[in-house]
């Protein structure tokens, strides 16, 4: 009786392991299941649900940082041809995010259209010096009026830089050249991002992800159209991805992310860089290919986006992105800061750049679950361009065209620490703890299943032995 006792408890023991173990195994993907329901819920950008919560407030507060480069030798570069020498000077900061969604209208075709409003304003304490603070930089109008008036007429371009007194050069604070002045030569109001507060960027229509939540956030229209007119071409006219402040949950690290840029005028991807740690979360680091502003002889996807054979050496140039046809014909070139990528001309026709791999490239921290990005660095230099000439007086001493760095900006945000809490509270907590709880009845029920298996047969055994 005694031994049929043991037998029977160990064989208890044996199926209760085993049932604790399948237990465990049926929690993986029950659970994962679970979560993935859950999250998918709570993506879609409609009232009620977590997403919509942060997607139609402004979020995360997001700021843009200024880099200026000061010009050293205006009168060495006027008068002999010199290499223009500049000095970086900033940051100066803007709070740029911080207004919510506007005009939010639910679409019956599943998109959600909306304005995002755009302001700046200084933060003092994060800047190296007031908005008051003056320095050398190439003059916006004689610039704009060299490149945007042919090569005839530029008698009469001479003719309005005398009576106005202008220079290919001027100085003027930061305020002024950001956000516009009064410009002698012009009788109009310049500046590189003038008008700006209290204007848009244009309607955008977006997927809810209502019943596909693999098109969440996804651009569907821009300004009312579905792909670009800056480029003349179906490819270069493609508006691709989110606007990179979230993507689809569930984020697979294998494929780049597509997102859509009104800055750059163009749609760009980034790839899977590595799993970095953001305030106890793992996130996954998506950044710009260095293919991204290559020149169409390394990267052919690139060739309609070359709009002038002049100033890219036939196409050849990399690093840069003539965007004049996005910006009412301002002749405004796009780089990354310090022309990172670019080719060496760029470097040489310049002094006083430093590119870094580090503190100037384009990045984003994305939570792979929940497809949100906490944590990004969009960084971008604007330059202009001025030649030679032999009517223009201020250009008669230059030898080649020059694209010219005027400024570089960061637009940046990170999640902050009571959103990041939350966040490891409702998403990752939770997680752990079910696996936890999932490998605990596996690895205990398994333990228990084998352990008293091994015990029966030791028994069975000995009995045997006994017997004989």
């Amino acid at each position: 009786m005694g031994r049929c006792n043991r037998r029977c408890c160990l064989i208890a023991g044996a199926v209760s392991g085993a049932v604790l173990a399948i237990l465990g195994g049926i929690l993986i993907p029950l659970g994962s299941s679970i979560i993935e329901g859950t999250v998918k819920k709570e993506s879609v950008i409609e009232p009620g649900t977590t997403a919509y919560g942060n997607w139609v407030s402004a979020g995360a507060q997001v700021y843009r940082q200024f880099w200026f480069f000061d010009l050293k030798n205006s009168q060495e570069v006027l008068q002999s041809g010199a290499t223009p020498v500049v000095v970086e000077k900033g940051p100066y900061t803007y709070l740029t995010r911080y207004l919510p969604k506007m005009n939010v209208t639910f679409n019956p075709n599943e998109t959600v259209s909306f304005l995002v409003p755009y302001g700046a304003i200084f933060q003092p304490s994060m800047s190296v010096g007031p908005e008051e603070d003056k320095l050398t930089s190439l003059n916006l109008a004689v610039a704009g009026a060299y490149s945007l008036i042919a090569k005839p007429l530029h008698p009469v371009v001479q003719g309005m830089i005398k009576s106005s007194n202008s220079s290919l050069f001027q100085h003027r604070t930061v305020k002024e050249l950001l956000w516009g002045y009064k410009d002698p030569m012009l009788k109009t109001t310049m500046g590189l991002f003038s008008p700006y507060n209290g204007t848009y960027d244009g309607f955008y229509n977006v997927f809810s992800g209502k019943t596909d939540i693999s098109k969440v956030g996804l651009i569907d229209r821009w300004r009312g159209q579905r792909n670009l007119t800056f480029w003349n071409d179906s490819y270069c006219d493609m508006i691709n991805g989110t606007d990179a402040s979230s993507f689809p949950p569930f984020v697979d690290k294998k494929k780049p992310l597509y997102f859509f840029s009104s800055d750059i005028c163009r749609s760009v991807s980034a790839s899977y860089e590595g799993t970095v740690d953001l305030k106890g979360i793992d996130v996954y680091r998506f950044s710009l290919l260095q293919s991204t502003l290559a020149s169409p002889l390394n990267n052919p996807d690139n060739h309609c986006f070359c709009k002038n054979a002049l100033t890219t050496k036939n196409c050849t140039l990399a690093g840069v992105l003539d965007i004049s046809s996005c910006q009412d014909g301002k002749p405004i070139y796009i780089s990354l800061p310090h022309f990172l990528h670019g080719s060496p001309s760029l470097l040489k026709a310049v002094v006083g750049l430093s590119p870094s791999e580090e503190h100037h490239k384009t990045f984003m921290d994305v939570e792979p679950i929940t497809g949100f990005t906490l944590n990004f660095a969009k960084r971008i230099q604007v330059n202009m361009m001025y030649g030679p000439s032999d009517v223009i007086t201020v250009l008669k001493k230059v030898k080649d065209y020059t694209i010219f760095p005027l400024l570089w900006m960061n637009e940046t945000a990170m999640l902050d620490n009571e959103t990041a809490d939350t966040l490891k509270s409702e998403l990752v907590s939770s997680i752990k703890m079910l696996e936890v709880i999932q490998m605990s009845l596996l690895g205990f029920g398994s333990a228990i299943f084998g352990l008293c298996v091994i015990s029966y047969c030791v028994l069975r055994m000995r009995n045997q032995s006994k017997t004989v």
